[in-house]
């Protein structure tokens, strides 16, 4: 993840009609060119998923420390070294890390030492792939390895480049870590794949010869991991310090796609080089904040429960959303025909913190109900039903955008609107999800539609068609014996 801003124009928030996204053909090569690469559909399996789960866990995750709210600082955990040397030269970004490592550690605790104490001795791969079925995710993405350049599988690369024991069978767990994940993963049916840095902060031999890490160490670290573990879906990040030319990326994407295991249905992000982000790959990405508006491109926003992707221990349970909030994340995001990949970052010692697990469970617990109005669903011609006042545009931004579904939902500022309903398709059903308890009747603007049920209960509710509009009745027995939920869901049959 790159801690730095990068904008984009301003967009209102009618959704695009979405693309029909075929899957690639059997034995179709393409060049190594972006022009071919970009001819590649994305595999269905991706947009009717919706729900991830990324994973940021490494060594950083044994000093697990960033200050989430200070102005000027990363607050990312996983950036903990990059923080840290900034530290030490006396840049204001890195201080607060600098004097933590210095109180806690000492100050000539390098970095480098971390790696024999990220040990993963509790962690257990069937627990987590267990709780990730519970939590309603499809798919999967772990760090293989992030800026770091430590790996959590047996990379030779990692080693010979960085010249000491720098991946987790090596040191540390002494555990292929990614390949016992991924035989979890999917033993519970979910999708698995995993996000991979291109660049390394101080990876000697990318400090010395970037050609020569490129060639010697990236492209065959990426070959090594791609065909040990057949990836479903690669998050690719570290794009930004060289253009997709010096990164080679058309050439590894080529392979990839013509030649790799995972050649029929792995599915590539954005991030192959500093020209490329909302230009290439299978989808889009963004990152902490509102998404993008439209679906006329798969897109994906990620985020973690907290400020920070890799745990954290300085943020306390303000700082975390409820899952009633990621919820409604999740609803708005889809309605506008993206997915979330919500972040989870385990403890050094090889924990998901309960209150992760909470937040997890809860969201499945929704899903589990709900769930066939968010898989396998397109956006609507329209995403979102507005109360009177003035609806908000958005601004769609890569990195660290303004984004509080409560507010928008629940708290508008005076005279704004807020959201009365979410929409989303399936064939020749449009689904009205409702993020409050159930009116009595609800008028849903602009839409035609021959019958009305409750996803949950499966009960026929009354439709009243008027002007252009048609209000559903929802009987007060009903009513009065649904559950609390975030939302609930309103089938709108035959709609148009």
């Amino acid at each position: 993840m790159r801690p730095e801003i990068t904008r984009r124009q301003l967009l209102g928030a009618a959704a695009a009609v979405p693309f029909a996204f075929a899957a690639p053909a059997p034995g179709t090569r393409y060049e190594a060119t972006w022009e071919s690469l970009d001819q590649r559909p994305c595999p269905p399996w991706y947009e009717d998923a919706k729900f991830g789960i990324f994973i940021h866990w490494g060594m950083y995750s044994v000093p697990s420390f960033a200050p989430p709210r200070a102005k000027g600082q990363t607050p990312y955990a996983e950036w903990y070294w990059n923080s840290l040397t900034e530290g030490k030269a006396g840049k204001p970004r890195g201080a607060a890390t600098w004097d933590f490592h210095k109180r806690v550690y000492g100050a000539n605790f390098e970095y480098k030492d971390f790696a024999p104490l990220f040990r993963a001795e509790m962690f257990e791969p069937d627990q987590w792939a267990e709780l990730f079925q519970l939590s309603g995710a499809k798919y999967i993405v772990p760090t293989s390895k992030h800026h770091d350049g430590f790996a959590i599988w047996p990379s030779k690369e990692a080693d010979r480049t960085w010249g000491r024991a720098w991946n987790a069978v090596s040191t540390g767990p002494k555990r292929d870590l990614l390949g016992d994940l991924a035989k979890s993963v999917r033993a519970q049916g979910l999708h698995m794949g995993f996000y991979y840095s291109l660049y390394e902060w101080y990876n000697p031999l990318w400090l010395s010869d970037k050609p020569r890490y490129v060639r010697e160490h990236m492209f065959p670290q990426f070959k090594d991991v791609v065909t040990r573990y057949k990836p479903d879906i690669i998050f690719s990040d570290g794009e930004w310090e060289l253009p997709s030319s010096d990164w080679h990326s058309p050439e590894l994407l080529a392979w990839l796609f013509n030649e790799s295991p995972a050649k029929e249905n792995v599915v590539v992000d954005d991030r192959w080089g500093k020209e490329t982000r909302h230009k290439h790959g299978s989808y889009y990405t963004t990152e902490y904040t509102a998404g993008l508006q439209t679906g006329a491109h798969p897109w994906e926003e990620s985020r973690g429960m907290g400020f920070s992707y890799g745990y954290n221990r300085a943020e306390s349970l303000r700082d975390y959303h409820s899952a009633r909030e990621l919820t409604l994340m999740l609803i708005d995001l889809v309605s506008r025909g993206g997915n979330l990949l919500l972040d989870i970052g385990p403890t050094g010692d090889g924990r998901i913190p309960v209150i992760m697990e909470q937040r997890l469970t809860e969201i499945g617990e929704w899903l589990k109900v709900n769930g066939e109005a968010i898989y396998g669903t397109r956006n609507w011609r329209r995403t979102r039903q507005w109360s009177a006042g003035a609806v908000p545009n958005f601004e769609e931004k890569e990195f660290m955008g303004e984004y509080d579904i409560r507010k928008l939902v629940d708290e508008p500022k005076p005279g704004q609107a807020h959201i009365e309903a979410f929409f989303t398709k399936k064939g020749n059903d449009v689904f009205a999800i409702v993020p409050r308890r159930l009116p009595r009747e609800i008028t849903i603007a602009d839409v035609k539609a021959g019958a009305a049920s409750l996803l949950e209960t499966g009960d026929k509710l009354a439709v009243r068609a008027a002007n252009g509009s048609v209000t559903v009745t929802v009987p007060d027995a009903l009513r009065e014996k649904l559950p609390e939920r975030v939302a609930y869901c309103i089938r709108l049959t035959g709609a148009a």
